[in-house]
């Protein structure tokens, strides 16, 4: 049996392993009626079934002719985020940018972004603050750098202003850093200047939920941060992505054009 024969014929297998779950669950003796999990064949695929939004495939095979699977992520996050124009618009640009980038193989896009919200600085204008939890590390340090990178250039496309950090948040982020690389294992461990640096000048706010049990000593109850609890997703991301992954959102800045990314 030659490679085309053998392909073809897990194909055949596979669409009569579903058609016999099929009928199985339509005997109603299992919580749902349907097989859950979709048949994909490629990154278009995997994304649309994962993000939910049908004709999505089309359009990034489309780009995918013409452009690296970075700058699909990028253009498709960008075209969302003008169709939808809103919050919920620009959580589901970002998702599924992040789907593209980690191959729609890694529950990060879902379970590692636990929300997007557009909130004010005390200049009175809005900025976007992205909430990540423990999954996103399962996208790697390439994706949780860019995830970032793409949220600015969503909320630059959509008229957002950049975050303006308070200076008890710089230093919550500084202490939790310090406190979650005692009780749990980071690839990489920036320094205080670098953390300071990412915070000061990264356009979005890196915010996360509560991942541990653990809270900060110092810098408690702190307004625009809902809990005391130590952040794992935004450990991570300024950790093993902004700050480990510099150079690669270096690249993407300049082929961008992208300012305030240079602090």
């Amino acid at each position: 049996m030659n490679s085309e024969d053998y392909f073809s014929s897990l194909g055949d297998e596979l669409d009569e392993a579903v058609r016999i779950a099929k009928k199985a669950r339509g005997r109603g003796y299992d919580p749902s009626y349907g097989v859950e999990i979709d048949v994909a064949k490629d990154l278009a695929d995997r994304v649309e079934s994962l993000i939910g939004l049908a004709g999505l495939s089309e359009r990034i095979r489309t780009l995918g002719e013409k452009m690296s699977r970075e700058e699909v992520a990028f253009k498709i996050g960008e075209e969302l985020s003008e169709e939808f124009h809103s919050e919920g618009g620009i959580e589901i640009a970002v998702r599924t940018a992040v789907a593209i980038l980690t191959e729609g193989v890694v529950a990060a896009p879902i379970d590692g972004i636990s929300g997007i919200k557009i909130e004010r600085n005390d200049d009175g204008t809005n900025y976007l603050r992205i909430y990540y939890a423990g999954p996103i590390r399962s996208a790697g340090g390439s994706a949780q750098a860019l995830s970032v990178l793409v949220a600015d250039y969503i909320r630059r496309k959509v008229g957002i202003n950049r975050y303006i950090p308070r200076e008890e948040e710089i230093k919550r982020c500084l202490e939790e850093i310090s406190l979650y690389k005692r009780i749990a294992h980071l690839q990489h461990t920036p320094s205080p200047e670098d953390v300071e640096t990412i915070i000061r000048n990264c356009p979005v706010c890196i915010d996360g939920e509560p991942t541990e049990e653990e809270e900060v000593s110092s810098n408690r109850d702190i307004g625009r941060i809902k809990d005391n609890r130590i952040r794992g997703g935004m450990v991570l991301v300024i950790s093993e992505g902004v700050s480990l992954k510099a150079p690669k959102i270096k690249k993407y800045v300049e082929k961008l054009n992208l300012d305030g990314w240079n602090g």
